[in-house]
């Protein structure tokens, strides 16, 4: 026997009440996020906001003082892309359960997105860094404590 169609709309009101607070959630969490990772020569930590944008660079332990304008410049930028993709691979798994359809109304579908389009191709990939640590939406400030987010 199918539901009336009164619960079935007040199922519906309530799942979309549900979803909108979890992602007026998900958007202040994204807002406070921050990602921050060493090139491969461990010469410059880039830092990059919520928005992907470059918000810090250190250069570490004097190393640029024995590198070609060239080789800093390498390094700065192989950072900062590290750290954007890491962004934008954590705004993609805090937006995947608004991906998905309703278990307990079958007329919300979820959204579809094309992370490829918006973010290229590079964040579909599988990261060897990501597998070794597990959870690619580690903060940053976590990975300088070395701590892993257990508590």
């Amino acid at each position: 026997m199918t539901e009336p169609l009164e619960k079935r709309l007040e199922k519906a009101m309530a799942e979309l009440h549900a979803a909108q607070e979890a992602v007026a959630r998900t958007e202040r969490e994204l807002r406070q996020a921050s990602f921050a990772v060493l090139s491969s020569d461990r010469a410059v930590r880039a830092t990059v906001g919520p928005q992907g944008e470059l918000t810090g660079i250190e250069f570490l332990d004097h190393k640029y003082r024995d590198m070609s304008p060239q080789e800093l410049a390498a390094s700065v930028l192989e950072a900062a892309s590290a750290a954007r993709l890491k962004m934008n691979r954590h705004v993609m798994k805090a937006m995947a359960p608004f991906t998905e359809p309703s278990s307990g109304v079958p007329e919300l579908k979820g959204f579809e997105l094309d992370w490829e389009r918006i973010f290229g191709p590079e964040v579909l990939r599988e990261d060897d860094d990501d597998k070794a640590h597990g959870d690619p939406a580690t903060p940053a400030w976590r990975d300088a404590l070395g701590e892993d987010g257990e508590d």
